[in-house]
């Protein structure tokens, strides 16, 4: 097994396998995986900031075994910082059966002990933890356009701009960003007033509207034998116990491919001509953040 030692933000890291195949479709390496999570990080990691990560690891590479791991695994750095939460991701829960210690993500040394791990892909919840550990009030509601085939990403697009116009009338801006697999994730942020549910019962009433009004296209039901050509608006993400692939993350599909933040302009050219958007790969990622600068950054 080939190894070497490292030194991130002073932690000194064992990092193994740099030449193994975790992307067969491409060739694309762990070396590779880690390069591109650390050039990333100034971006990603204020969007993981606070937030419980579960990841999907693929240790023998995609196309081989995965598993989603919530807990902190065993071996986990004593500087890593994790959250001890229930399991809803609210304030109940008691017993330690109904708890879990997440890893924290917040700083560079912490995403490259992961990456290692082979964890290609991150996932976070709507909600963060405060200094303690403890959950708060979501920020931000998230609405994730599934489509079911023969329906894609310009299916998507179309659905995407009916939903920023319900939020818009709901007083929210939100905010597009690729799935990274098939669709794509809309999300708004929240001033922290409602609860899980709260959040959960809002996305549902904007799926359910559009349900009514554009029944042709949208689905707000769960039932995978009834998307067939239309776009599920999975208003389920905002369940307390629920997490979204982040901004930034790989995916683990054929090809590395990132849940991509994206112009409203390109949203709306995606609505116009089917050719016109598309996943993008974590080397067009870089591309893109070098010329663009983070489209999903809180200041902008």
């Amino acid at each position: 097994m080939s190894e070497v030692h490292v030194e991130v933000e002073g932690r000194t890291l064992r990092i193994t396998n740099l030449d193994k195949v975790l992307y067969p479709g491409t060739g694309t390496t762990k070396g590779e995986v880690l390069n591109y999570y650390a050039q990333v990080a100034p971006v990603l990691l204020p969007h993981l900031a606070d937030r419980c990560v579960t990841r999907i690891r693929w240790p023998h590479g995609v196309g081989g075994a995965s598993f989603f791991e919530k807990n902190a695994p065993g071996g986990t750095p004593s500087w890593v910082r994790t959250a001890t939460v229930p399991t809803t991701g609210s304030r109940s829960g008691t017993g330690d059966s109904d708890r879990l210690v997440f890893p924290i993500v917040d700083d560079l040394a912490t995403l490259t002990w992961l990456v290692n791990l082979a964890a290609l892909e991150l996932h976070v919840h709507q909600w963060t933890v405060d200094s303690r550990g403890r959950p708060r009030n979501p920020d931000r509601l998230v609405i994730d356009l599934d489509p079911g085939e023969p329906a894609g990403l310009h299916e998507c697009a179309q659905v995407a701009l009916m939903v920023r116009e319900r939020l818009a009338a709901r007083g929210l801006e939100c905010r597009p960003v690729t799935s990274g697999s098939k669709g794509l994730h809309l999300y708004a942020a929240l001033p922290g007033r409602l609860d899980s549910d709260g959040t959960s019962a809002l996305a549902r009433e904007v799926a359910e509207e559009l349900q009514k009004e554009q029944g042709d296209l949208v689905t707000a039901t769960m039932t995978k034998s009834r998307r067939g050509g239309k776009v599920f608006l999975d208003w389920s993400q905002n369940s307390g116990s629920k997490t979204t692939v982040s901004p930034y993350s790989l995916r683990g599909r054929q090809r590395p491919t990132v849940a991509t933040p994206l112009t409203w302009a390109e949203v709306e050219a995606g609505a116009q001509d089917a050719l016109a958007l598309d996943q993008f790969s974590h080397e067009e990622v870089l591309a893109r953040v070098a010329d663009l600068g983070d489209l999903f950054g809180a200041d902008d």
